[in-house]
């Protein structure tokens, strides 16, 4: 059985809905709970779970927080190890479920991630078998592509996405990100949105973000 992940949890007791938000490669949850107050959203309950420890190859070797190995720099395949996003798909799964078992609605959970983590959104949301809320997807791109089309659930046609992306983003390439939008856009209801920034987060996609948060979680 895959092992809990550890995760701060914000948000009242008896939520309007539910965030997940997976941080992205040697960070933790901490790094987005300053974000928070900023989207100005009290009644949600915001869960942001710590990636495991393990070695990075493209890192020599040195243990860090991820999501999953990255095995080289380019992209290729067996670049994110399978294994590896499997298992930590099975752990958020778990978050979901309990959020399920909480009494919070399918469709008023909402999965967040930026760069590895925003790749786990993807994968999870597009995969969960109930429609949920919406999924937000920050300076990432698509792993595993090549069986998404056969996992994906039907529960996710239409569900709404916000991808966001630095034009000048040094570690995840911005055709990388706009490649997994025109690749989901067919079957979400999705919009692209991108910033004079690098692989980091700027007021203005934070301002975005909150708008897409009551689009998609609407106040009760």
């Amino acid at each position: 059985m895959t092992k809990p992940l550890d995760a701060i949890v914000q948000g009242p007791d008896a939520p309007s809905g539910t965030v997940i938000w997976m941080h992205g490669l040697g960070a933790s949850g901490d790094d987005f709970v300053p974000v928070l107050p900023l989207l100005q959203r009290p009644d949600l309950r915001f869960v942001l779970p710590h990636a495991p420890v393990r070695p990075v190859t493209i890192n020599g070797g040195y243990p860090m927080r991820a999501w999953y190995d990255i095995t080289q720099m380019e992209p290729g395949p067996d670049r994110e190890p399978e294994a590896d996003i499997r298992a930590t798909a099975a752990a958020i799964d778990r978050l979901i479920q309990a959020e399920r078992d909480r009494g919070v609605p399918a469709e008023r959970i909402l999965l967040v991630g930026f760069s590895q983590g925003g790749a786990m959104a993807l994968h999870c949301a597009l995969r969960w078998p109930e429609r949920l809320a919406g999924v937000v997807a920050l300076s990432t791109y698509l792993v595993l592509p090549d069986v998404l089309s056969a996992e994906r659930a039907r529960a996710s046609d239409g569900m709404p996405a916000f991808f966001a992306h630095g034009i000048g983003d040094p570690t995840v390439s911005w055709d990388r990100g706009r490649d997994a939008y025109e690749t989901l856009a067919v079957d979400l209801d999705a919009e692209w949105l991108d910033y004079p920034m690098g692989h980091e987060l700027c007021v203005e996609e934070l301002h975005d973000l909150r708008a897409f948060l009551e689009r998609s979680l609407p106040k009760p």
